[in-house]
């Protein structure tokens, strides 16, 4: 018995150690995938300002090119005016024509200086048009794939909340928030005390998430496993509450693993054991809502990574 219960342990050391090496990797791409959709939002209004930037830009642009003709009419304007005054004062003195003809040519000088930077600022609001409307088509494009990718998840939450009616009241419930769909499961649904086998009852609901997640192959799926604060001390094949948690999120993969149609490399286990709870463990309501399984549903970011990347 000594040497069954040594193997025993030695497997379930072994077993948990694994899963922790892969769950620390798992959050790592769950916290980045995270980022990245924070990422995308910030990078939307970052485009946003500079779109409003290139706007100003563009309006103050606009009003000096407005001066420069205003200014180059008035030139004009005075241009004629000396050019008559010429006219008349050609036939008093070469004095006179001398002045005027200083005048002209410092006139002239103007008029082509005003020309010249009317012209520069007319290519340079071109530049800013493009440049704008190559912001804004970006901006449009980086709204439309958040907007489909909400609306996406919004399908998905819905379909499992019809999927799942049947155990509304049964510590099951269903929502989404910050773009995600969490699936959050009462361990009095699932799982006797200390054990991580599921009951039929429990069985029956992840078939029924199982056959909305295989017609939803673009989302990625974590499996987090969560206890109360009391320390597990039945001994056995369990060594403690993060051992527990993480067995019994394997269990979950393994029921729709079962589903074909279910791509596995969709699916992460995790064990949070009680460092992740919604309620306060001081009551007993409080620990049976910390005790449960979240299904934790997130869009894959692929469109939108491309995106921003500029390919």
């Amino acid at each position: 018995m000594l040497v069954v219960l040594n193997t025993t342990a030695c497997v379930s050391s072994k077993s948990f150690n694994e899963l922790d090496v892969k769950y620390r990797q798992l959050k790592s791409d769950y916290d980045a995938l995270a980022s990245n959709n924070s990422n995308e939002i910030g990078e939307k209004n970052k485009l946003q300002a500079q779109l409003n930037a290139l706007q100003a830009r563009y309006d103050a642009t606009q009003n000096e090119r407005d001066q420069f003709e205003k200014d180059l009419g008035m030139l004009q304007k005075n241009y004629n005016q000396l050019n008559a005054a010429y006219a008349a004062l050609e036939q008093n003195s070469s004095k006179a024509l001398e002045e005027n003809a200083k005048k002209n040519r410092a006139l002239l000088e103007a008029l082509a200086l005003k020309e010249e930077a009317l012209a520069l600022e007319n290519e340079r609001l071109m530049r800013l048009e493009a440049d704008m409307q190559e912001r804004s088509e970006r901006i449009a494009e980086l709204e439309a794939l958040i907007t489909a990718k909400d609306q996406a998840m919004t399908d998905l939450k819905n379909a499992i909340s019809k999927a799942l009616i049947a155990f509304e009241g049964k510590g099951l419930s269903v929502e989404q928030r910050d773009g995600k769909v969490y699936v959050s499961m009462e361990n009095k649904l699932l799982f006797k005390s200390g054990s991580w086998s599921v009951g039929n009852q429990g069985r029956n609901a992840i078939e029924q998430l199982g056959s909305v997640l295989a017609e939803n192959p673009d989302i990625a799926v974590l499996i987090e496993g969560h206890t109360d604060n009391v320390p597990f001390s039945n001994g056995g094949k369990i060594a403690n509450n993060w051992d527990l948690s993480t067995k019994r999120a394997t269990a979950i993969i393994s029921i729709l693993s079962e589903n074909k149609a279910i791509s596995l490399n969709n699916l992460t286990a995790a064990g949070r054991s009680e460092y992740a709870p919604v309620e306060s463990n001081d009551t007993a309501a409080g620990k049976a809502k910390n005790r449960r399984i979240e299904v934790v549903l997130t869009p894959k970011l692929d469109e939108i990574s491309k995106l921003l990347n500029g390919n």
